[in-house]
């Protein structure tokens, strides 16, 4: 992705989707990279595996995962942080490249929030059963920041709640391409992931890649 991608070219008002007020979906953002985007997320995953983290309750995720990026989010027996270093190499995480890091930043100022600096981008993988349940993403030391997720592979039915558990959640269905972006009044919504449905996508085959961008720190 060349920096200007996007620049001077609004996402058409058909593509743009609100979902509650400081929340919006952009339909088809990320496909225009497809390949150069699986291409990068390939040569980040052959330096830090896909892997399925603990929860500090003793769960083993459902969701394989790994980061790229200054920070990266992980989960033990200890709790959720983030850290620079991956747990299981003992090295730094791979680097965000130019490429993932133009994404987020033209994704959150289309919906409204332009100089996104992202320092952690969080890479989930699922397979047909996998879920994402309600939560929130607060483990970021300044929730001023948007939170901007790109969909690719499989079809999937994003949940998007409210500020409380019990706000009954909206269901968005995201396909390929598709980029979500919340802040501000909806910086701290619950949201989640229904279990995904089988399926065979051309590019991904039966799975789902979700990147997640964030500020950390």
């Amino acid at each position: 992705m060349t920096a200007d991608l996007f620049d001077g070219l609004d996402t058409p008002a058909s593509a743009r989707e609100p979902l509650a007020p400081g929340a919006m979906l952009l339909r088809g953002f990320a496909r225009p990279d497809e390949v150069e985007l699986l291409a990068a997320i390939e040569a980040i995953t052959a330096q830090a595996p896909f892997r399925r983290m603990i929860t500090p309750g003793g769960h083993q995720m459902s969701v394989a995962m790994t980061n790229c990026g200054p920070f990266g989010w992980v989960t033990d027996r200890s709790g959720y942080r983030y850290d620079a270093v991956d747990p299981e190499s003992g090295q730094p995480w791979p680097a965000m490249s130019p490429l993932l890091r133009e994404l987020a930043e033209n994704a959150a100022r289309e919906a409204g929030f332009p100089g996104f600096a992202p320092d952690a981008c969080l890479i989930n993988r699922y397979e047909p059963g996998a879920k994402m349940s309600l939560h929130q993403d607060r483990d970021e030391r300044d929730v001023g920041a948007p939170i901007v997720s790109v969909s690719l592979g499989l079809p999937a039915t994003f949940l998007f709640g409210g500020l409380k558990r019990t706000d009954k959640a909206q269901r968005h269905r995201l396909v390929h391409g598709d980029v979500v972006v919340w802040g501000g009044p909806a910086r701290l919504a619950f949201h989640g992931v229904a279990p995904l449905a089988d399926g065979e996508h051309a590019l991904l085959g039966s799975r789902r890649i979700n990147l997640t961008f964030r500020r950390a720190r």
